[in-house]
């Protein structure tokens, strides 16, 4: 579904990816794990057409997306929760999920949509009526993914969905990951604490200074070099 090759982004002159290669299938769960500043804010922008690449290629669906307009990216069917949670601090809850029904024609009615994001993340019925700026850390999370599923997309990209978090509301915010990759989505997620690697996940790719050091399942043992990235440890 989503497959990047050999893509290298240079941001002011700095390389920040060089040469990176990855895919994703439907209904798959990848998980892109790197230190802070490892490039993978910057590899969810370039795929969302807010950078540009200097080289390399990146498809969806088979069809080549780098360089579109990011509005056109979403229109294809790939929603984007950053990591910063941004929801809209005028809107209610409601109105902040319902948004995407506005912007993005679907074949499914909005009412289905916006249900389906509730059901996904139940908590956020009784915040429904409550304001954007109301809302805690973990509250906002769960709005900008319930926001990015009622795009009605066929992938999502989940920049550190756990980062910051308070415990109590992490298994909320798993369960709603693994509900919506049973439901066939297929999912990117950005984690720079192994501890919350999803059990769940399918593939898990290590990026470290740029580059993609490692390849494989979430349960391998991973090479010295690579646990010390995974393990944060020097």
């Amino acid at each position: 579904m989503l497959a990047i090759e050999n893509l290298v982004v240079d941001i002011q002159a700095s390389r920040i990816l060089r040469g990176i290669s990855l895919s994703v299938g439907a209904g798959q769960l990848a998980c892109l794990v790197g230190r802070n500043g490892a490039g993978k804010t910057t590899t969810f922008r370039t795929i969302m057409g807010y950078r540009k690449a200097v080289s390399g290629s990146i498809s969806f669906d088979g069809h080549p997306i780098a360089g579109l307009a990011t509005h056109r990216i979403a229109r294809m069917g790939v929603g984007y929760a950053p990591e910063e949670s941004e929801v809209f601090a005028d809107l209610t809850v409601a109105e902040n999920i319902e948004l995407p029904t506005w912007t993005r024609p679907s074949a499914r009615p909005a009412a289905q949509r916006v249900s389906q994001a509730y059901d996904l993340f139940p908590k956020l019925r009784q915040y429904a009526s409550r304001g954007g700026a109301q809302l805690s850390g973990g509250e906002r999370k769960m709005v900008s993914i319930a926001r990015a599923l009622a795009l009605d997309p066929r992938m999502l990209l989940l920049d550190e969905p756990f980062e910051g978090l308070s415990p109590a509301i992490i298994p909320s915010i798993s369960e709603g990951i693994a509900s919506i990759r049973k439901l066939g989505h297929a999912v990117l997620m950005a984690e720079s604490n192994a501890h919350h690697i999803p059990e769940y996940a399918d593939v898990l790719y290590v990026l470290e200074r740029g580059e993609i050091i490692y390849a494989g399942k979430p349960g391998d043992t991973f090479p010295p070099d690579v646990a010390k990235v995974v393990t944060g440890g020097a």
